[in-house]
Protein backbone atom coordinates (compact mmCIF):
# COMPACT_ATOMS: atom_id res chain seq x y z
CA UNK A 1 0.00 0.00 0.00
CA UNK A 2 1.28 3.79 -0.98
CA UNK A 3 1.96 6.19 1.70
CA UNK A 4 -0.28 9.41 1.66
CA UNK A 5 1.24 12.29 2.28
CA UNK A 6 -1.33 15.37 4.40
CA UNK A 7 0.50 17.69 3.34
CA UNK A 8 -1.35 19.84 1.05
CA UNK A 9 -4.84 18.98 2.17
CA UNK A 10 -4.23 19.64 6.29
CA UNK A 11 -2.61 23.38 4.52
CA UNK A 12 -5.45 24.07 2.84
CA UNK A 13 -8.29 23.05 5.31
CA UNK A 14 -5.95 24.90 8.40
CA UNK A 15 -5.99 27.57 5.61
CA UNK A 16 -9.69 27.98 5.36
CA UNK A 17 -10.12 28.20 9.06
CA UNK A 18 -7.57 30.70 9.55
CA UNK A 19 -8.95 32.95 7.05
CA UNK A 20 -12.48 32.81 8.85
CA UNK A 21 -10.60 33.77 12.06
CA UNK A 22 -9.37 36.77 10.47
CA UNK A 23 -10.06 39.41 12.83
CA UNK A 24 -10.53 37.63 16.02
CA UNK A 25 -8.37 38.73 18.97
CA UNK A 26 -5.52 36.86 20.79
CA UNK A 27 -4.45 33.85 19.82
CA UNK A 28 -7.91 32.65 18.02
CA UNK A 29 -6.52 34.83 14.99
CA UNK A 30 -2.83 33.24 14.91
CA UNK A 31 -3.16 29.58 16.13
CA UNK A 32 -5.12 26.89 14.54
CA UNK A 33 -5.86 25.16 17.46
CA UNK A 34 -7.94 28.23 18.85
CA UNK A 35 -8.84 29.37 15.78
CA UNK A 36 -10.84 26.38 15.11
CA UNK A 37 -12.19 26.47 19.10
CA UNK A 38 -13.44 29.96 18.65
CA UNK A 39 -14.98 29.11 14.82
CA UNK A 40 -16.79 26.31 16.69
CA UNK A 41 -18.35 28.40 18.85
CA UNK A 42 -18.77 31.16 16.71
CA UNK A 43 -21.01 28.93 13.72
CA UNK A 44 -22.93 27.10 16.96
CA UNK A 45 -23.80 30.65 18.66
CA UNK A 46 -24.82 31.75 14.90
CA UNK A 47 -26.56 29.10 14.16
CA UNK A 48 -28.83 29.56 17.37
CA UNK A 49 -29.38 33.07 16.95
CA UNK A 50 -30.41 33.23 13.58
CA UNK A 51 -33.13 31.10 14.98
CA UNK A 52 -33.70 33.51 18.53
CA UNK A 53 -34.03 36.38 16.08
CA UNK A 54 -37.34 35.69 14.70
CA UNK A 55 -38.88 35.58 18.50
CA UNK A 56 -36.96 39.18 18.84
CA UNK A 57 -38.08 40.58 16.34
CA UNK A 58 -42.15 39.28 17.07
CA UNK A 59 -41.75 40.66 20.41
CA UNK A 60 -40.69 43.68 19.67
CA UNK A 61 -44.06 44.17 17.24
CA UNK A 62 -45.99 43.30 20.10
CA UNK A 63 -44.36 46.47 22.05
CA UNK A 64 -45.16 48.56 19.15
CA UNK A 65 -48.23 47.33 18.24
CA UNK A 66 -49.25 47.41 22.32
CA UNK A 67 -47.95 50.87 22.76
CA UNK A 68 -49.90 52.15 19.60
CA UNK A 69 -53.29 50.36 21.42
CA UNK A 70 -52.96 52.11 24.51
CA UNK A 71 -52.62 55.53 22.99
CA UNK A 72 -56.14 54.59 22.00
CA UNK A 73 -57.33 53.31 25.52
CA UNK A 74 -57.20 49.39 24.82
CA UNK A 75 -54.70 46.44 25.26
CA UNK A 76 -53.13 44.58 22.82
CA UNK A 77 -55.18 41.45 23.87
CA UNK A 78 -58.59 43.08 22.83
CA UNK A 79 -57.06 44.68 19.99
CA UNK A 80 -56.17 41.41 18.50
CA UNK A 81 -59.02 39.47 19.40
CA UNK A 82 -61.18 42.30 18.00
CA UNK A 83 -59.12 42.32 14.79
CA UNK A 84 -59.73 38.06 15.20
CA UNK A 85 -63.87 38.73 15.38
CA UNK A 86 -63.36 41.08 12.80
CA UNK A 87 -61.54 38.85 10.41
CA UNK A 88 -59.03 40.96 9.51
CA UNK A 89 -55.94 38.94 8.43
CA UNK A 90 -52.81 41.12 8.73
CA UNK A 91 -49.80 39.85 10.86
CA UNK A 92 -48.18 41.64 13.75
CA UNK A 93 -45.05 42.54 11.23
CA UNK A 94 -47.54 45.00 9.56
CA UNK A 95 -49.67 46.50 12.55
CA UNK A 96 -46.03 47.03 13.77
CA UNK A 97 -45.46 48.74 10.99
CA UNK A 98 -48.70 50.76 10.72
CA UNK A 99 -49.00 52.10 14.36
CA UNK A 100 -44.98 53.78 13.71
CA UNK A 101 -45.98 54.51 10.27
CA UNK A 102 -49.05 55.02 9.55
CA UNK A 103 -51.36 55.82 12.84
CA UNK A 104 -54.52 57.04 10.91
CA UNK A 105 -54.89 53.20 9.11
CA UNK A 106 -54.10 52.02 12.77
CA UNK A 107 -56.62 54.30 14.44
CA UNK A 108 -59.13 52.58 12.00
CA UNK A 109 -58.32 49.23 12.70
CA UNK A 110 -58.40 49.84 16.71
CA UNK A 111 -62.04 51.72 16.37
CA UNK A 112 -62.83 48.76 13.63
CA UNK A 113 -61.35 46.32 16.59
CA UNK A 114 -63.57 48.17 19.42
CA UNK A 115 -66.80 47.77 17.44
CA UNK A 116 -66.52 44.09 16.90
CA UNK A 117 -65.56 43.61 20.69
CA UNK A 118 -68.62 45.34 21.81
CA UNK A 119 -71.04 43.44 19.09
CA UNK A 120 -69.80 40.25 20.29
Amino acid sequence: MSRVKRGVTKHARHKKIMKAARGYSGASSRSYKWAHEALMHAWAYSYRHRRERKGDFRRLWIIRIGAGCREAGTTYSQFMHGLKLAGVGLDRKILADMAVQDSEGFSKLITLAKEQLTAA
